[in-house]
């Protein structure tokens, strides 16, 4: 199964940039991901079995190249988190505090973070598309509740 590229794009170009500017905290490096990722989906002469699988391999791929990214030289030339947080738009208080707190914690845990709770992968999808073991995913979501419920939890504090 091969569905165009425009297709996809249109489908998925958010979810794709999302999660690259979950590791690279920048939007032009995300943009970057987007493009490279698609680009390279279109060259792909990969067949693949469903469209949930072309979702999968799209996200391996924003997920490795946005890791590339922020291996490389040109990274020191990024805008701020802070910046960029500036231009979102949040329903509540609440959530734009949780975004920054989500946006601290390491890689590791901020990656399978974003593709369980805001692009809805379930454990078994995240460790395919991860390549890792599905209690190794467990393991980095317990811990990143971990982090984020402590971190969180000393903000409630000094708040009262």
């Amino acid at each position: 199964m091969k569905i165009p590229t425009e297709v996809l794009l249109e489908r998925y170009k958010d979810n794709v940039f999302a999660a690259a500017f979950h590791i690279c905290k920048n939007a032009a490096d995300a943009d970057d991901v987007v493009q490279d990722t698609f680009l390279q989906y279109y060259l792909s002469e990969k067949c693949f079995e469903d469209e949930q699988r072309i979702r999968s391999w799209l996200l391996r791929v924003a997920i490795n190249r946005a890791k590339d990214i922020n291996r490389s030289f040109w990274r020191r030339n990024r805008v701020s988190l802070d910046e960029y947080t500036e231009t979102l738009q949040f329903k509540s208080d609440d959530s734009e505090n949780l975004f920054a707190q989500v946006m601290k914690l390491p890689e590791k845990q901020r990656i399978v973070i974003h593709l369980y709770y805001y692009e809805d992968y379930s454990v078994r999808e995240i460790a395919e598309i991860l390549n890792l073991s599905e209690s190794n995913i467990k393991i980095r979501l317990m811990r990143g509740r971990k982090l984020l419920r402590e971190a969180l939890k000393e903000e409630w504090d000094d708040d009262e």
